[in-house]
């Protein structure tokens, strides 16, 4: 076990929050926020003397870890990310109760975009960019930007950062050195992120608001900085958000193959093309499920648009409120928030990647039962997948159900319907935000207790870290020195 290393990265990352936390003092500044810039403020320079301190007594530390470092770092890094992201709203008043702003926090950085704010037009402007600001930070990963600028020594042993913390069944590298990795990771992500600001931009939009939509959009996580969330927009910003959610739910490393001009790999991705298979037959059955509730085609069909690419890449914004719409349509929506997005997109859910792999591998099971002496291998795309994987995503699968069957539990002692306590718990544990009942989107997460809160929280990191290194911070053996 190598403790250095884990109290150094950690360093890194507190002095990494002081300077994200910069751009909110400028908001603050500029709309003259006196309150909010002293919040600020104090929080930058808590995070810069912890983050200080941790950086010069681990100084000397060894660059050499491995998977169980790596898996502890990232857990513990969005815990302390999180508990310090939340002091602004705390210092500031905003959000007084500390478990409240933690809850935001959290939701923001997981991407999550659950809130139990009842009133978002009455923030201070500079917490309001700290609040979606949180969620284009966790949208590609802290960690992943930290291995992009900082240089973790020779050896490839920050690989397992990078796979601990980015969402998918399995990461690699995109080329031989993990830092150009992260870089055009964060290259994409960024360039995407511009995109979709200027088109925010061209249809009207105010700055502020085009560059909050846009981290909400960028991060998949849906946090507004209007009361109705994108209601109050025109058909034409909503449709821009459609289009970007839709994007940013595509695996990263599919972007890169076109920038490096492998069309043809591009599209024989299956992954690709199942998402949009089931985005586009969800989208054409709510269209028709709805069209009673609407003037006509068009309108019915732009908000089952609207809604299913915001459902399935889990960011969360809302054009109307889903929660009253037809059985049917709701109960797609439901299914929507758990398959979620692609692996190694910044959406949530299982991922389109783990349905894949879950339903070849029935099919081999199958086969093999009825032909015991033939060979089935689960194969993707014509090529071979290792049990070890298989197995990976089968174990995934059971935590994850065992999850759900605890939070709804624990949920259960608030006396809340069962509706609202099982959408809550995989709204948040698939990282989308609004559920269906008292947590849809005309509603807030604030009817929760304190200890309530304290599981969809933890849902929260369980769905964005999927759910494996949050489990490893929490057992003993992974504090153990190697014997």
């Amino acid at each position: 076990m190598n403790r250095k290393i884990i109290g150094r990265m950690l360093g890194f990352l507190l002095l990494l929050e002081c300077v994200f936390l910069f751009p909110s003092v400028v908001v603050s500044a500029l709309h003259q926020e006196q309150n909010a810039l002293a919040a600020i403020l104090a929080t930058m320079v808590i995070a810069a003397v912890s983050g200080g301190a941790l950086c010069f007594i681990f100084r000397r530390a060894d660059r050499h870890f491995y998977a169980r470092e790596g898996f502890l770092i990232t857990a513990l890094g969005w815990v302390v990310l999180s508990a310090v992201g939340a002091l602004p709203f705390v210092f500031s008043g905003e959000i007084p109760h500390y478990v409240d702003a933690l809850f935001e926090v959290i939701s923001g950085f997981t991407t999550t975009g659950a809130s139990i704010l009842t009133e978002v037009e009455s923030m201070s402007k500079g917490l309001l960019f700290w609040r979606s600001f949180t969620h284009w930070l966790g949208g590609m990963g802290i960690l992943v930007f930290l291995l992009a600028i900082v240089p973790m020594g020779k050896g490839g042993y920050s690989v397992h950062i990078l796979r601990a913390e980015s969402p998918g069944p399995s990461v690699g590298k995109l080329v031989p050195k993990l830092r150009q990795t992260a870089a055009i990771l964060y290259g994409i992500y960024v360039a995407l992120t511009v995109l979709d600001v200027l088109f925010l931009l061209a249809g009207g939009m105010p700055l502020f608001d085009a560059l909050c939509t846009a981290f909400g959009t960028a991060g998949t996580g849906g946090f507004g900085v209007k009361n109705d969330s994108m209601a109050g927009y025109s058909p034409y910003l909503q449709n821009v958000c459609t289009v970007f959610m839709a994007l940013f739910g595509v695996n990263f490393s599919l972007y890169f193959l076109l920038l490096i001009g492998q069309f043809r790999q591009f599209f024989r991705s299956e992954e690709l093309g199942v998402y949009v298979l089931i985005m586009l037959s969800a989208i054409a059955i709510i269209t028709v499920n709805t069209m009673a509730q609407y003037p006509g085609f068009r309108d019915a069909f732009h908000h089952a648009a609207f809604t299913v690419s915001s459902i399935m890449t889990t960011t969360g914004f809302s054009t109307v409120d889903f929660n009253l719409w037809p059985q049917l349509s709701r109960s797609i929506l439901v299914v929507l928030m758990v398959l979620g997005a692609c692996a190694g997109s910044t959406g949530g859910g299982i991922k389109t990647a783990r349905l894949i792999l879950l339903f070849k591998s029935l099919r081999s099971q199958i086969r093999q039962m009825l032909r015991p002496r033939s060979v089935n291998p689960v194969q993707v795309e014509g090529h071979t997948i290792p049990d070890e994987t298989i197995r990976g995503v089968d174990t995934y699968m059971s935590a994850y159900l065992t999850i759900v069957i605890f939070s709804v539990l624990i949920l259960a002692l608030d006396g809340l319907p069962m509706e609202t306590n099982l959408t809550g718990v995989l709204a948040c544990l698939n990282n989308i935000g609004p559920g269906l009942g008292m947590v849809g989107p005309a509603s807030n997460y604030s009817v929760f207790s304190d200890l309530a809160k304290v599981v969809l929280m933890l849902d929260m990191l369980f769905g964005r870290l999927e759910i494996f290194p949050l489990l490893i911070l929490f057992s003993p053996t992974a504090w153990k020195k190697a014997g």
